[in-house]
C-alpha cells in the first residue's frame, strides 16, 4: 500500500520508520574472530583414510562464535544493560559473572561463569525489567577439542511479559564436570538437568534426585558424548550376520 505521494506503508521508500539504519547502530557482528576449537579435514572429520565422501582434501576451520561489540542491536542492548545494572546493584561487577556475550545469527546469548550461574538465573526471572520466568530446558553439548571446557550447558529462557528468548551457557572441563543446578530457580529444569547428566555426564550440583532417566542405572558412560564409542547388537538378515556397528568399518 502506498500514500498519495508514493510513500510505502513502513514510510518513505519503504523502510521502516522504527529502525535506526544509521552506520553507527548498525547491530554488532560475530566477524572472523570467533574461537578456533579445530581443524576439520574431510567433510565429516574422518581420518585414517576413512573418509569416502570424495572430500577428503576439505579442510575447515571450526569456530565457536565470538564476542559480539556494542551495539547488539534491537531489544539486546536493553536486556543487557538491565541485566549489568542489576548484577551491579547486587555488589558483583558483570565482567565477573558474564564470561562473553555473543550475538549470533540473530540470538543473543550470555556466557556465564558456573559459580554465578544461579545468581544470573534468579536476577533474569525476578528484575521487573527482564522477567524471564521461563526455562524450557537445558541441552548439552561436548566440544573434545575445546580444552579446559569440553562440556557446555545452554539453557533457553522467555520472557512470556516481554515476548522475548535468550540463552545463557555455562562451561565445564571433563576433569570437574559439575555446574549448579537451577532446579531451584526454574524448577521445570528437573528432568531436563537429569537428561542432561545421562547423556552427557554434566553434574548439576543441588538438584534434588540426579539419576539417569533414560538409560539404566548401571549403564557406563554416556552415549551423547564425542568419544562414546559406536555401540549396538548384532543383527542376522535373510541367514546373514550384520555386524554391531562398532564391529563394522573404522571412520575415524
Amino acid at each position: 500500500m502506498s500514500d498519495a505521494n508514493g510513500n510505502g506503508a513502513n514510510g518513505p521508500n519503504g523502510v521502516n520508520p522504527e529502525k535506526d539504519l544509521s552506520a553507527e547502530n548498525l547491530p554488532g557482528r560475530r566477524g572472523q574472530d570467533g574461537e578456533e576449537i579445530r581443524v576439520q579435514r574431510g567433510m565429516f572429520g574422518a581420518n585414517n583414510g576413512g573418509d569416502t565422501s570424495g572430500y577428503g582434501g576439505l579442510v575447515r576451520s571450526i569456530r565457536l562464535p565470538g564476542p559480539a561489540s556494542r551495539p547488539y542491536g534491537g531489544w539486546f542492548d536493553e536486556v543487557a544493560d538491565e541485566l549489568e545494572g542489576a548484577l551491579e546493584e547486587q555488589d558483583l561487577l558483570p565482567e565477573n559473572a558474564i564470561e562473553k556475550t555473543v550475538v549470533d545469527r540473530g540470538e543473543l546469548t550470555f556466557h556465564i561463569e558456573r559459580e554465578h550461574l544461579v545468581r544470573v538465573a534468579r536476577t533474569l526471572r525476578d528484575d521487573p525489567a527482564l522477567r524471564f520466568e521461563l526455562c524450557t530446558g537445558v541441552s548439552g553439548v561436548h566440544y573434545p577439542n575445546d580444552k579446559g571446557r569440553e562440556l557446555h550447558a545452554v539453557y533457553h529462557l522467555r520472557s512470556i511479559t516481554h515476548n522475548r528468548l535468550i540463552r545463557l551457557e555455562v562451561s565445564a572441563p571433563d576433569s570437574d564436570p559439575h555446574i549448579p543446578s537451577l532446579f531451584s530457580v526454574y524448577p521445570t529444569n528437573d528432568w531436563h538437568e537429569r537428561e542432561t547428566y545421562d547423556f552427557y555426564g554434566i553434574v548439576f550440583d543441588g538438584h534434588p534426585a540426579l539419576t539417569r532417566i533414560m538409560m539404566p542405572d548401571d549403564w557406563q558412560g554416556h552415549p551423547q558424548r564425542k568419544d562414546y564409542p559406536l555401540g549396538g547388537i548384532p543383527v542376522e538378515y535373510k541367514g546373514a550376520q550384520i555386524p554391531a556397528p562398532d564391529q563394522r568399518r573404522s571412520y575415524s
